[in-house]
């Protein structure tokens, strides 16, 4: 963490705080029935891509973590196509009782069809959390699950009316996954103090208004879902519409009970008046993740103080962010990848847990 004499804002990288989660996931790691294996799937010649996979197969080997790296498509041959075979070898992963996790290294095809291609990755084997049955978890403000319940096509039950008051499972329970990347977000504004850990568990982020710049199924929608959830005041903003997240009612209760409940089980959203610039003037937090090297958010819209994130492999913010920041984490990539691990941990955890419920 650093500043300078002028009075910038603090530059933050994302090592501190992928550091605290590394030593937590070598003691999980540490009392498994055995190493956990990941396969990763790489169907593109896509640079990022490749540098993405080993980047994950460095992380495990440092922390001591099985990875295999399978190439299909344009990634084992410029004879073949980008895509070529990936679904065959996401299939054989699914088969393999050795296998703990599934990373498939997106995009490839499109939005689409790298949506099918997502779904199609077993749940138990999910580390990044894009199935829909983990979506639809996320979504609903359902935090704990039986391992059971990934067998079933059919979705699982709504919420209850109140939120858990800890963030530990209910016996015969296990927290669903979160993908990787709006879960690493959510851990670093918890390192920042963004979350107030004082307040109630489901509510540590009341009070913030933060904004979300990208709205896709990967990254900004979850994230935005999960922050409302938290009791955030949230601005989602895409291409051609801005929505706001929240689950604090917008008018009084006619009724009693209702006026005595605080908040929806889970978010709301409704779509909103406010300009990118209004959104910007009243956010405690930005968060950019457009994947775009010319998209820039102008500085000068930015509310003295503010907390600002880069999720994008390009910077979406102009290099005199700091200016008008009180903080500014440039990458959280270090933190993402720590994610995943904590994912592949749980995974094989719901595996052994499903088999036990079943015997």
């Amino acid at each position: 963490m650093s500043s300078d004499a002028t009075g910038k804002g603090l530059l933050l990288k994302a090592d501190p705080i992928a550091s605290a989660f590394r030593d937590e996931v070598k003691e999980s790691l540490a009392q498994c029935p055995r190493v956990p294996k990941l396969v990763g799937i790489l169907a593109t010649s896509s640079a990022p891509s490749k540098h993405y996979a080993e980047f994950t197969r460095k992380q495990c080997e440092e922390l001591g973590f099985e990875f295999v790296l399978k190439n299909t498509g344009a990634a084992l041959s410029t004879d073949l196509s980008e895509g070529e075979g990936v679904e065959e070898a996401i299939i054989e992963a699914n088969e393999d009782d050795s296998v703990d996790g599934i990373m498939v290294y997106f995009p490839i095809f499109g939005v689409q069809q790298d949506h099918y291609l997502q779904q199609i990755v077993s749940p138990f084997k999910d580390v990044e959390g894009l199935h829909v049955k983990f979506h639809y978890n996320l979504y609903h403000n359902i935090r704990f699950i039986k391992p059971s319940s990934l067998l079933s096509a059919m979705s699982p039950l709504p919420p209850p009316l109140t939120a858990p008051d800890t963030d530990q499972p209910p016996p015969g329970t296990v927290k669903s996954i979160i993908p990787c990347t709006p879960l690493a977000i959510v851990k670093s504004l918890e390192y920042i103090r963004v979350y107030n850990p004082i307040l109630p568990y489901g509510d540590r982020a009341y009070g913030r208004i933060i904004t979300v710049i990208n709205r896709s199924e990967v990254v900004g929608r979850p994230l935005a879902a999960l922050l409302a959830n938290d009791g955030a005041r949230v601005f989602s903003v895409d291409l051609d519409s801005i929505q706001e997240y929240t689950k604090r009612p917008r008018v009084e209760r006619s009724t009693e009970s209702e006026a005595t409940r605080r908040y929806h089980p889970r978010h709301v959203v409704h779509p909103s008046h406010y300009t990118l610039q209004e959104c910007l003037a009243v956010s405690d937090v930005v968060v950019s993740a457009v994947p775009s090297a010319t998209y820039k958010v102008k500085t000068e819209w930015l509310k003295d103080g503010c907390i600002c994130l880069n999720v994008a492999a390009d910077k979406n913010f102009e290099k005199d962010v700091r200016e008008k920041a009180s903080l500014y984490i440039p990458a959280v990539g270090k933190v993402t990848i720590l994610m995943l691990l904590r994912n592949l941990l749980r995974l094989q955890h719901y595996k052994q847990a499903s088999m036990e419920s079943t015997q």
